[in-house]
């Protein structure tokens, strides 16, 4: 049974649990768990990170830990019992953990190393808190490191800085937000700027002395030097170094480390050197050989000298090898580092090039104690300290030191007697008052303990050395008094004995009789001569004798007179003796009473560290003097007590503030000074307003808080001695006292009198008096003599008196002092307080002070609530209200709304006073209740002031919700910032409805409110879906949602407006909406109904809500780009808004706002998604494509239009699509006019005319275009431009543009073009993105791109789509799947322009543009057997699937890639494929003929190939394979409809045999030697071929004209053989003309058909050689767009080789054609071992190899000969429609051919309406070659879509000039004008149309993207808005000029005159643009 646990509440885990069992939780080892319930040895609870996911788990796999329950039941949460510290840091390091992975992905390897290393220290160091063994410093010190380190971590990776007391994390509601604000702001200080330490210590370590040459013993000295005032800082610091170099004392690491301590910042300056002097222990000259003498003597040896700026740049742990030099005399020894820093070169050299010292040398900063904990390794290890010379910067009290430090500076000696000066050595001994040599007092440094005596170094032969050696005498305080120290002067022998021998001795006592020591400063010593060291045993005998020639009398000229004498130089550095005599005669003022005025007067002239050393002694002898005679010396001592306490201020001195602290409570008797304390001080404080001099009174002012201290206490011992005695009288003498302060403060003077100044002092130290009076006085008292004194300040004082600043920092001090935390006191003390701020803060004085003092006052209110003092609390909250909520919330304001200043100091302190001001606001708002509020609201006299206040706390709400208002990392104070917000808001908006609705409504104070409302729920910190699930769980339990709050808070109000609505609408639409894209369920409930209810008011007021439709469109795009909103807002708006409108009366036109407003939606995730980093550009194109659709289409909204349309052109440039950018910067062209109108700046553009504009627009387009090699399009805005120019005169351009012009004619002809193919996509699955969705497009590929490739790019960039394997339609199970399925395949382009195309003699870099450009339909072949399949001959069952698509723009465009508007599928029967192999094999040939005749060609192999394949296929039975399917009886008596086409067929055979003759003979005439055989065994199979066809001579309808070529090439008209097959490939006409199907597609067959295409054609090639269905790009030479006969067949069947019968391994199934291509042979791909990734050059472009059923070919004719010229072109082009044919030109009829009739093509599957019927024209027109540019009908009229009428009638008419075609199909009726037609016979070709083409196109919604779809019937401009002209009645001469070009585009009659006025076109919204 489970039984709720009672105690066992929270665990963590121990080992994973995988949770196999039923209801088993999974668990991780160190997960956290919460316990519900128990049984069995197994827990049910939850993981607390994820605790709705409940289940039960082992009890063995948890240990337990305390844990503090809260809220018991069931939603109890559980607080672990363990130091905050260890909770902080375990959750901290579960955030760290997942960030950390983060970091390792995303390469940021230096922080994810050095954060692994702060995990595992903090780790580490939690383990040692757990453990619990450390002392509480210890532990102090560990928490100290981990939160530090927590803090590093946090800040690395951009997480939340925490608030600490105490290294423990602070609840934000447990503390004022003021005190708050002070944790954050302190921590973020300190995280930015360290605190400079002020005393610093430099730690050496002496590691050896490197030389090739010691072999002795050296002492090393280090000391610190002043170079600047050339005398050292410290004492010297001693090592010893062996005759290896290396210290002696190894293992004593403080013989070899040391620590110069107390160096003061001023001492860390460039001119402060480490000096170092080298001792050598050892002979007399360094070169003496050993056995000359065994005594050791102290000779110099180098020095060297190292800056200790250098250190402060060097990497803290570098080691230093310092050079040592030598000096070159030894008389310049005592100098040689004065000479080293000065560079005295000539002084000093290197004692040899490789010695130096090898030092670490380290400067350390902070206090000695902190060096201690943080160095503790160097402490524990052993490190001597070496001292300053003389006290540090800050004397401590209870330091003891007594050392006396002697420099042995120099000395004169007589030769005595010999012939060279003296060796001399002093030895130096210390001896006590009994003559004893003080033992171990004699030191040469720190580092080596003290000796009994000190030997000096000897200079050689010098009877005037200088040594400045220093040594350090540290004598106990109690033996200085008849202590002497003696020094003996030895001369050195050199001789073999080398003796010392005594010469002579000084001495120098170290205390005078009088109690002084030895003075510091120079003394010359006499020296005694002495021989005998026995004299110096006694010394009673010479202490007698002087010691000092200073001191000798002047009757004793013997001792005067002497030469000999020997300075020192003596400094005390001493905390108990003095050197000072007035010190001394003060102490013993009880000897001497007579000086003790005289004492007391010299009191304020001995140095403060003398008065200090004997504080306690000082200050009993001058209450001593005050109790014995105090109305003698009162005055005095009392201003000796003054200077003694204002000596104490100084900083080098006010750590013995304690010391006199300790000395009132503890030593101080003086029970009766208190009367005289208060009469002088009252006597002085009376004196004040008249004395002149005010200094003396200052001082004494300064010192009042010790004053009062010494009254305080002398008056408790008074009362404690007498039971309490005279209390009256005291407390009398005190109010006396303040009488006469409140008088001298309550006097008025001007800010710079001295009065004033004095008034300043007191108020500076009036606060330290609080605490002393409490002692004896009650609080109220102490409050009342407070109140009383600040208010006697005079109130009328100038804004810029300093006194005021005193005053409030008085205040200040108050507000702060213990006495003001009394409830008690404070009922009293603050209306001062507030009256004093409320005065300074109005007048925006003193800010930084206000805001301290009332942070403060906040700070305790806070602490006081936490109390027990509720109902003081609410009084004060309600005074601090009342007098000080208004002007603080102008003080924010102005603050917030005043300029920041420029400097970074000032800028700080002003970002300070915001925030403490801000901090302030917010904890007197929380401090308020129900009550608070409603006495503020209830205060407000009048409506006005109500609605001004709360104007005002709605735009100070807006200013603390600003993101720059806290550091970026204060989320705590952001989140207590907004929970105090919304708490304020939910009181203030009761106070909104009562009194500013109906006819009180005020707009103002409710468009504020809702203003507030809405940036508050979209803030950041606000925003929970992007924060950690733990920093969102903690958030959620403190605060909850309070979006969600602030939503239901506005709904509610809202609600409350009525019609009042009506004033928001539609100005609140974009704020509502831009809340409710925030991705919270509950807050989009509650605001997505907001919508409707404003629908329903617009509506109400102007029948509809086109207002909230505009708005919520433009608002959409902009927040949705930020990022905003997601696909399940999208599905909620339509949802709930839906839902909301089912019952309204104007439910339709809603519905259709909705459905609007959800399909941009849908475009714009998408767009938004697909603009994503690391999406493909592909996608990014199409994207913006449809949202730009949709903007022009659907909303009309031109500026969002023309925004997208430079988003989509910078990414065309980006992906290098020139061509597609062009067409698309020519839409914004299209939109502007040539006129002078100015036009804004917009986007990247300047201000300026739309002439400009258009003409920038122009000349950018013209060079996309050329860089895409659209030169046609290009040369027709240059003519336009031209135009332009020559209309304005402006030759200098039009010279440029024509010279532009001429290069791109240069440009066509001389450059080659790729030809690119075309791809049809489809996007089948609902996971594809809404604007591909369910949709097929064709795409343009890129250069050499090939089906394989393209397949493979469109699968990278759709990785999860699924390539589907057949060609099929897919059916509606694929079309809902959730998947992505891409089906490619490769699609033919049907050219519109086939004039140009069918002319003879255009170029083939003409052709080639016309070819692929302004291409709207596209083909696709699949041949399939229909009824039974004859084996032994399939071409009688095989019939061709063709499927014409028809886009809803031209390619190529704005985009790569277009949808499919419709398709269309016919079936072509055996009969019609036949004739159109056959007639497009022909027209190869005519083609390759030519181009030999003309020497088009560099070899002639490409007709050789053809030649060679038509007639071995026909010779091995190709073509007869035709005739036994078609001509045997049978066929033509079950087919009587087909008599025509057999004859056709037959026609065609004949035809193609003539051809071949001819071609022979031209292929006689060129070929070259080494192929003749081949020619010759062409002739010989064309023989045969003939007998096989049973030619033996041509019909006579070949005879009866000559083969007649132009330029010599077989020529037919075109014209001359009646249609059958319609113009789109199968269409059923009922005309007689049967052109040929159009050879511009691919082939009806795809590489990889099926098996039946195999036998047709029948391939030689291997068995594996399968074809693709679709017209791959390796189905020819280059591409299956790159043919100009692309309808032939591959091959034929053969007798050797491809028959039927041996066909059947090429058999596959229909269902087994897959997409992507396989191998295919080299034959069918390019005619010469050319690499497949070069194209082959125009000219030499075959055809395209397709498997048709052309029995006249074989495999090695797969080669594609280029169609360079027309001439052989008898063959009409099938696929022209009207639009396209206008224009087409009749050619000389050569072979004629005779009519027939025939029946249209079976099976028709097109839904297209019926072409009406219409017979070509005849007639004798010469042919007219119209210029590539100029614009025919074909590529002008029928690429035009027209456009929707939302779109024309909003943006500008866009629509094209649609011309009815000549076969009578009219326009159909609509926005576009109808223009009168010629009659057909002005046409000079004939027409052939099909009326569904303008059907088609006038249906057609999206914009136009052609180049030549530029049309507006709306306005007179004079060029089109299409590039390209239709041609005019009588057609010009080529080039037509530009005049004629831009009447032609208006009007087809040509007719009207370019130079008429144009009429000033209407003013449109895009001339804003």
């Amino acid at each position: 049974m489970w039984i709720p646990t009672e105690h066992e509440k929270y665990g963590v885990v121990l080992a994973s649990f995988r949770g196999t069992v039923q209801h088993g939780l999974p668990l991780e080892i160190g997960d956290t768990v919460q316990i519900l319930e128990k049984c069995e040895g197994w827990y049910r609870g939850f993981i607390l990170k994820n605790p709705n996911v409940k289940g039960i788990f082992p009890c063995s796999y948890i240990h337990l830990k305390n844990a503090q329950v809260k809220n018991k039941g069931q939603f109890e949460t559980v607080i672990p019992v363990e130091d905050s510290v260890i909770t902080e840091m375990t959750s901290t390091l579960r955030d760290w953990g997942a960030m950390w992975k983060q970091l390792y992905v995303k390469n940021e390897g230096d922080l994810f190393h050095r954060l692994w290393h702060v995990m595992n220290e903090i780790l580490d160091l939690r383990r040692q808190v757990l453990v619990g063994h450390l002392t509480h410093d210890r532990m102090r010190d560990v928490k100290q490191h981990i939160t530090a380190r927590l803090d590093w971590g946090n800040e690395q990776l951009g997480l939340d800085l925490v608030p600490r007391q105490e290294f423990s994390m602070v609840d934000p509601d447990e503390i004022s937000v003021t005190e708050l604000y002070r944790l954050m702001e302190h921590r973020h200080r300190k995280k930015e700027t360290p605190a400079p330490a002020s005393t610093h210590h430099l730690f050496v370590h002496v590691k050896s002395l490197m030389s090739a040459n010691i072999g002795e013993e050296l002492e090393v000295f280090f000391h610190i030097y002043d170079g600047r005032e050339n005398r050292p800082l410290s004492e010297r610091f001693f090592v010893r170094l062996n005759k290896s170099g290396l210290p002696k004392s190894p293992e004593k690491t403080e013989r070899q480390c040391t620590l110069f301590v107390d160096l003061g910042s001023s001492d860390l300056r460039k001119d402060v050197y480490i000096v170092v002097h080298i001792i050598r222990i050892g002979r007399m000259g360094a070169g003496e050989k050993k056995n000359l003498c065994s005594v050791q003597y102290r000779r110099p040896f180098g020095c060297a000298v190292v800056s200790i700026a250098d250190l402060l740049t060097a990497d803290s742990k570098d080691d230093h090898l310092l050079k040592v030099y030598a000096c070159n005399t030894e008389s310049e020894w005592h100098q040689i580092h004065e000479n080293i820093i000065k560079k005295a070169n000539s002084r000093y050299n290197l004692s040899s090039s490789n010695t130096g010292l090898a030092v670490a040398l380290q400067l350390l900063h902070g206090d000695i104690e902190q060096l201690r904990r943080e160095y503790m390794v160097l402490f524990t290890r052993g490190v001597s300290i070496t001292r300053k010379l003389g006290f540090s910067d800050v004397i401590m009290p209870g330091e003891m030191r007594n050392d006396l430090y002697v420099t042995l500076e120099k000395g004169e000696f007589e030769k005595g007697g010999k012939s060279v000066a003296r060796n001399v050595e002093i030895t130096i001994y210390v001896l006590d008052i009994d003559g004893q040599v003080l033992k171990s007092h004699v030191a040469a440094g720190s580092g080596e303990p003290g000796g009994d005596d000190y030997h000096s170094l000897v200079l050689y032969h010098n009877n005037s050395p200088r040594w400045a050696e220093q040594i350090k005498l540290p004598i106990p305080v109690d033996m200085f008094r008849g202590s002497h120290v003696r020094f003996e002067f030895r001369h050195c022998s050199t001789k073999d004995k080398g003796e010392k021998k005594l010469f002579g001795y000084s001495f120098v006592p170290l205390m005078q009789e009088d109690g002084r020591t030895l003075p510091d400063g120079n003394h010359e010593l006499i020296i005694h001569k002495c021989e005998e060291n026995t004299n110096l045993a006694d010394c009673t005998r010479y202490l007698k004798l002087p010691f000092s020639k200073a001191n000798l009398p002047s009757n004793n000229q013997t001792l005067k007179g002497t030469k000999e004498s020997f300075w020192i130089t003596s400094f005390l550095c001493s905390t108990k003796l003095t050197q000072n005599g007035d010190m001394l005669d003060l102490l013993k003022w009880r000897a001497h009473p007579e000086r003790i005025n005289d004492s007391l007067s010299k009191l304020k002239e001995i140095d403060g560290s003398e008065i200090v050393k004997f504080l306690q002694d000082t200050l009993d002898t001058l209450f001593g003097i005050l109790d014995e005679s105090s109305l003698r010396y009162g005055l005095k001592v009392f201003d000796s007590l003054v200077h003694i306490i204002n000596l104490l201020q100084d900083s080098k001195f006010q750590h013995f503030k304690p010391v006199m602290d300790t000395y009132i409570e503890s030593h101080f008797a003086g029970a009766l000074s208190y009367r005289d304390l208060i009469k002088v001080l009252k006597w002085y404080v009376d004196r004040i307003i008249d004395a002149e001099h005010q200094d003396h009174i200052q001082q004494v002012l300064k010192a009042s808080e010790y004053i009062f201290k010494y009254i305080i206490q002398s008056r408790r011992l008074f009362s404690l001695a007498t039971g309490g005695q005279n209390e009256e009288e005291f407390r009398v003498c005190i109010h006396e006292l303040f009488m006469s302060i409140r008088f001298f403060l309550s006097q008025e003077n001007k800010s710079t009198t001295p009065v004033a100044q004095t008034q300043a002092v007191f108020l500076r130290t009036f606060p330290a008096v609080y605490g002393e009076l409490l002692k004896i006085f009650t609080v109220r008292e102490v409050a009342g003599f407070v109140r009383e004194t600040l208010g006697s300040l005079p109130t009328t004082v100038h804004a810029d008196c300093p006194l005021e600043a005193v005053k409030l920092q008085c205040i200040a001090k108050t507000v702060e002092s213990q006495l003001y935390i009394n409830p008690e006191s404070r009922c009293i003390l603050l209306p001062v307080v507030l009256r004093v701020l409320q005065a300074h803060m109005q007048e925006q004085r003193d800010l930084v002070m206000c805001a301290r003092i009332l942070t403060s006052m906040l700070s305790l209110i806070k602490k006081e609530e936490n109390g027990s003092s509720e109902p003081v609390v609410s009084e004060e909250v309600e005074l601090i209200v009342e007098s000080l909520l208004g002007v603080l919330l102008r003080t924010i304001l102005e603050i917030s709304n005043r300029p920041q200043p420029a400097g970074p100091a000032m800028r700080l302190q002003f970002q300070d006073v915001t925030g403490e001001f801000v901090a302030c606001l917010l904890a007197l708002l929380r401090q308020m209740s129900d009550r608070h509020y409603q006495q503020l609201l209830q205060a407000f006299s009048s409506k006005d002031d109500l609605r001004d206040f709360l104007l005002q706390i709605f735009t100070v709400f807006r200013i603390l919700i600003r993101p720059e208002m806290f550091s970026k990392d204060w989320t705590v104070m952001r989140l207590v910032t907004n929970n105090v917000i919304i708490t304020t808001v939910l009181y203030l908006s009761d106070a909104l409805r009562k009194n500013f609705l109906n006819e009180k409504f005020d707009y103002k104070v409710w468009d504020s409110y809702f203003y507030l409302s809405v940036i508050f729920i979209n803030q950041p910190c606000l925003q929970l879906e992007s924060f950690s699930p733990s920093k969102r769980k903690k958030i959620l339990e403190k605060y909850g949602d309070m979006r969600v709050m602030m939503g239901c808070e506005i709904f509610s109000m809202w609600q409350n407006l009525g019609e009042h609505k009506l004033n928001f609408i539609p100005a609140m639409i974009g704020p509502f909406l831009e809340v409710t894209l925030v991705p919270q369920p509950d807050l989009r409930n509650v605001m997505i109904p907001i919508f409707h209810d404003m629908m329903d008011w617009e509506q109400r007021r102007s029948g509809n809500f086109k207002q909230v439709e505009a708005k919520l469109i433009d608002k959409l795009d902009s927040l949705m780009s930020e990022g905003k909103g997601d696909e399940t807002y999208r599905e909620l708006f339509n949802s709930i808004l839906l839902k909301k409108i089912e019952r309204e009366t104007w439910r339709e036109s809603g519905i259709s706002l909705i459905a609007t407003v959800t399909r941009l939606m849908e475009r714009l995730l998408d767009y938004r998604d697909c603009m994503k980093l690391g999406e493909v550009d592909g996608k990014k194109i199409g994207c913006t494509v449809s949202l730009l659709n949709f903007y022009k289409t659907e909303l009309n909204k031109e500026e969002m239009y023309i925004r997208y349309i430079h988003k989509l052109y910078d990414l065309h440039l980006k992906a290098q699509n020139y061509t597609e950018a062009s067409y698309t910067l020519l839409l914004y062209d299209e939109l502007l006019e040539w006129s002078d109108r100015p036009l804004r700046e917009f986007l990247n553009y300047p201000m300026q005319s739309e002439w400009q504009r258009k003409e920038y627009l122009h000349l950018t387009i013209v060079q996309n275009f050329d860089r895409g090699k659209c030169w046609e399009n290009g040369i027709i805005l240059c003519r336009e431009l031209a135009d332009q120019y020559e209309s304005y005169y402006d030759y200098r351009n039009l010279s440029k543009m024509r010279m532009m012009e001429a290069s791109l004619y240069d440009k066509i002809m001389d450059q080659q073009r790729l030809e690119p193919e075309f791809f049809r996509v489809g996007f089948y699955g609902k996971k594809f993105p809404f604007f591909l969705r369910n949709k097929e497009f064709v795409c343009r590929g890129h250069d050499y791109e090939r089906l394989e490739a393209f397949q493979q790019r469109m699968l990278n960039e759709f990785p999860h789509a699924i390539a589907m394997q057949h060609v099929n339609q897919p059916d509606q199970t694929i079309y809902q799947a959730d998947a992505q399925y891409l089906q490619i395949y490769a699609v033919t382009p049907i050219p519109e322009s086939q004039d140009v195309l069918q002319r003879d003699g255009v170029p083939d870099n003409i052709k080639s543009f016309y070819k692929f450009n302004h291409i709207w339909r596209f083909r696709y072949d699949r041949p399939f057997h229909k009824g039974t399949k004859d084996k032994e001959n399939e071409f009688k069952s095989l019939w061709v699937e063709r499927t014409t698509l028809t886009l809803v723009q031209s390619l190529p465009g704005i985009s790569r890639w277009f949808e499919v508007d419709k398709r269309e599928l016919v079936e072509v029967s055996p009969l019609e494929n036949a004739i159109e192999v056959i007639e497009n094999k022909n027209l190869q040939l005519r083609t390759l003929i030519t181009q030999c005749q003309n020497r088009q060609m560099q070899n002639i192999n490409p007709l050789t190939m053809c030649l060679n394949g038509v007639i071995d296929a026909a010779v091995n039975g190709g073509l007869a394979r035709y005739q036994e399917a078609f001509f045997v009886k049978d066929y033509i008596m079950n087919h009587p409809e087909d008599g025509d086409k057999i004859g056709r067929l037959r026609e065609l055979m004949f035809e193609q045999a003539h051809i071949l003759e001819y071609g022979l003979a031209v292929h006689e005439k060129f070929v070259p030697q080494d192929m003749r055989p081949l020619h010759k065994k062409l002739v010989d199979q064309f023989h045969l071929m003939k007998s096989s066809l049973g030619i033996q001579e041509f019909p006579s309808y070949v005879r009866a004209s000559p083969v007649h070529f132009t330029n010599g090439s077989p020529r037919t008209c075109r014209n001359s053989v009646p249609n059958i097959i319609s113009p789109d490939g199968g269409r059923s006409i009922t005309r007689r003309s049967y052109p040929a199907v159009n050879r511009y597609s691919s082939s009806s067959l795809s590489s990889q058909a099926s098996n039946e295409v195999s036998n047709i054609t029948g391939q030689s090639e291997s068995s594996d050689e399968v074809f693709n269905m679709q017209p791959s790009p390796s189905t020819s030479s280059l591409s299956s767009n790159h043919s100009a006969s692309p309808n032939v067949t591959s091959s034929a069947p053969s007798s050797a080789r491809g028959s039927p019968q041996m066909a059947e391994k090429h058999k596959h199934s229909r269902e087994n054609a897959c997409l992507s291509p396989r191998e295919r042979p080299v034959s069918a791909i390019f005619p010469n071992p050319l690499d497949p990734a070069q194209r082959a050059p125009p000219h030499q472009i075959g055809d395209n190899t397709l498997p048709r059923s052309d029995p006249n070919l074989s495999a090695p004719d797969k080669v594609r000969p280029t169609p360079s010229s027309w001439s052989l072109d008898s063959v009409k082009e099938g696929t022209t429609t009207f639009s396209e044919s206008v224009g087409k030109l009749l050619c000389p009829p050569v072979p004629p051919r005779p009519p027939y009739s025939g029946s249209s093509a079976k099976n028709m599957r097109s839904q297209s309406p019926a072409p009406t019927s219409r017979s070509p024209q005849k007639t004798t027109v010469p042919p007219f070659t119209p210029s590539p540019t100029e614009c025919q009908s074909t590529s002008l009229v029928s690429n035009s879509p027209v456009l929707s009428g939302s779109y024309s009638s909003g943006i500008s008419s866009l629509s094209r000039c649609s011309v009815s075609e000549a076969s009578g199909t009219e326009l159909p009726t609509g926005d576009h004008p109808t223009h009168p037609l010629p009659p057909p016979t002005t046409l000079p070709n004939s027409v052939s149309s099909s009326s569904d083409e303008p059907i088609r196109r006038e249906n057609k919604t999206p914009p136009p993207y052609s180049v030549y779809e530029r049309n507006n019937p709306r306005r007179p401009v004079p060029l089109p808005h299409s590039l390209s002209i239709p041609p005019q009645t009588d057609p010009p001469a080529l080039p037509p000029k530009p005049h004629q070009l831009r009447t032609g585009s208006m009007k087809l009659d040509g007719t009207s005159d370019p130079r008429v006025p144009r009429p000033r076109p209407l003013p449109r919204k895009v001339s804003q643009l």
